[in-house]
């Protein structure tokens, strides 16, 4: 139950109040079995960041949080798919999870969960618990403390890049995760490396759990999923190595929470792009009992129990966000 104290305005809640009243009679008046809107975020900030815009600060997600708790139904992630799975889905469902595995899941985000009383996955990189930051957080950071006008990559194959303004630096940190991404992993490990010896990089700050947070977060009512050992492109890598992705990341996961992984979300997550058919095989075989997708669809009946997707949400006001939801869910 969300507390009486609200971070909400009337209007907001006026507003929420007609979209809920809204959400309650599509799901009356839908032929189509009932969807989930299925959240995916990944870092809590403690503060606005103009590098990372994707990710919310602690102020938003608690306003975001208080009003799921109080004009949708949040759904721990196994409840939602059994409710998919028998098509008895109540209006409104809403689950949410987290990616990769930061310290802020357990430092920002788990206090304002347990306020509201919310459920929430996390789906784990499991080579990174308690070890180096993510190749894309070195990057951000090393673009971050760049004093110079102008980035010169070519020697990785990236060009030059501007750097002299904060607008500057935001599209240099989007295109250079963005190239990275699709990189073999040793050649992302490098490009980082090289960024951090162009910038003067000093000590890098830890933002990954630990595996005392992540039996934390266990202990709390968190289900820990997997998201691979290394974050590689499935689709880019090979069978073998692919599988072994999936089945060391579970183990390895498990061997620290003491508790069954049952869910795998596959890294990028996008369908047909990131991954395929050879990988949801990959899934059921390895033991999992779901597997989640990238995608802007709220999750339902029809969908492979092995591609549900999830959707990123990114409104920067409650009304728009409440609404995207509801849009979300008539599949708009």
């Amino acid at each position: 139950m969300a507390k009486d104290m609200s971070t909400l305005s009337t209007g907001t809640h006026l507003a929420l109040g007609a979209i809920r009243a809204a959400g309650n009679l599509l799901s009356h008046l839908r032929r189509r079995p009932g969807s989930v809107c299925i959240l995916t975020y990944h870092r809590v900030l403690p503060a606005a960041d103009p590098l990372l815009t994707q990710d919310p600060d602690i102020a938003t997600f608690r306003w975001q949080m208080e009003l799921l708790s109080r004009y949708f139904n949040v759904l721990p992630l196994h409840e939602a798919v059994a409710a998919l799975a028998t098509q008895h889905v109540p209006p409104r469902a809403v689950s949410i999870t987290f990616d990769d595995g930061y310290a802020s899941t357990h430092d920002l985000a788990l206090p304002v969960l347990q306020e509201f009383g919310l459920p929430a996955t996390v789906f784990v990189t499991s080579a990174y618990v308690g070890h180096d930051n993510m190749w894309n957080d070195r990057i951000v950071e090393a673009v971050r403390r760049f004093s110079g006008d102008t980035l010169d990559l070519r020697a990785q194959g990236q060009g030059m890049l501007p750097c002299r303004s904060q607008s500057e630096k935001v599209l240099a940190a989007k295109q250079l995760t963005q190239a990275a991404k699709y990189l073999p992993q040793p050649v992302r490990e490098e490009l980082a490396e090289s960024l951090e010896a162009l910038t003067g990089s000093g000590e890098r700050r830890a933002l990954m759990l630990t595996p005392e947070m992540l039996r934390t977060l266990a202990a709390n009512g968190v289900e820990i999923g997997a998201h691979s050992v290394s974050h590689p492109i499935l689709a880019n890598i090979d069978d073998a190595q692919a599988r072994l992705e999936m089945i060391d990341s579970k183990a390895q996961l498990e061997a620290i929470t003491g508790r069954p992984v049952r869910y795998f979300a596959y890294p990028n997550g996008k369908v047909g792009m990131d991954f395929d058919e050879r990988h949801t095989r990959m899934a059921r075989e390895a033991g999992y009992a779901a597997a989640f997708a990238s995608s802007t669809l709220a999750a339902t009946a029809h969908h492979d129990p092995y591609q549900i997707p999830r959707c990123h949400p990114w409104d920067a006001t409650p009304a728009m966000f409440g609404l995207r939801l509801l849009r979300w869910h008539a599949g708009i």
